[in-house]
């Protein structure tokens, strides 16, 4: 067994370590980004992604110059619909957050996986634009020969379900099982 001295030295220790980490950390922008993209088919056929970026600044200060590039989007695979891939801000301040929208139309049918976007900002205390990148986008099969959604069969599984549950629960069931 381990001298109660020496796992309280270790304890101090580690306990040391993360509040100097937390201190040298303690006042620079944190910028973390999640990307998402959802699919929308048309009647016409064709097929739209819609693309979201939300970036938020879990630092202690502000981050500023924030700039957002999302260029893994392909012009021979996707046209650029409305808005833009790309977009800046002058700041994000501390526990600030900032989304982006844009939608795509599809030219090509195939799989697409999506790059990370890149978001660039300056910290105060530093010359050089620091980097961080944003989730990537789970693989999009674009314009796939996938069959109509049945949305409603679902709903009436969970019908029949209630129905039958209910049912067994008021005319107590177990006695005819």
């Amino acid at each position: 067994m381990a001298d109660p001295i020496a796992k309280a030295l270790i304890a101090f220790a580690l306990l040391a370590s993360l509040l100097l980490c937390l201190q040298a950390s303690s006042d620079v922008p944190f910028i973390v980004a999640h990307k998402k993209a959802s699919l929308n088919r048309l009647k016409s056929g064709a097929e739209r992604v819609s693309v979201t970026i939300d970036i938020y600044n879990q630092g202690t200060s502000t981050a500023y110059d924030v700039s957002l590039s999302d260029d893994s989007w392909p012009s021979d695979a996707f046209d650029v619909i409305s808005g833009s891939t790309s977009k800046s801000w002058e700041r994000l301040d501390a526990g600030g957050i900032i989304s982006h929208t844009f939608e795509l139309e599809a030219k090509s049918k195939g799989v697409f996986a999506g790059e990370p976007a890149v978001i660039k900002f300056r910290v105060p205390t530093k010359a050089a634009l620091q980097e961080a990148y944003s989730t990537p986008i789970l693989p999009l099969d674009v314009l796939s020969d996938r069959p109509p959604e049945k949305k409603f069969e679902w709903a009436k599984v969970w019908t029949k379900l209630f129905y039958i549950l209910y049912s067994c629960n008021h005319h107590n069931c177990a006695n005819d099982i």
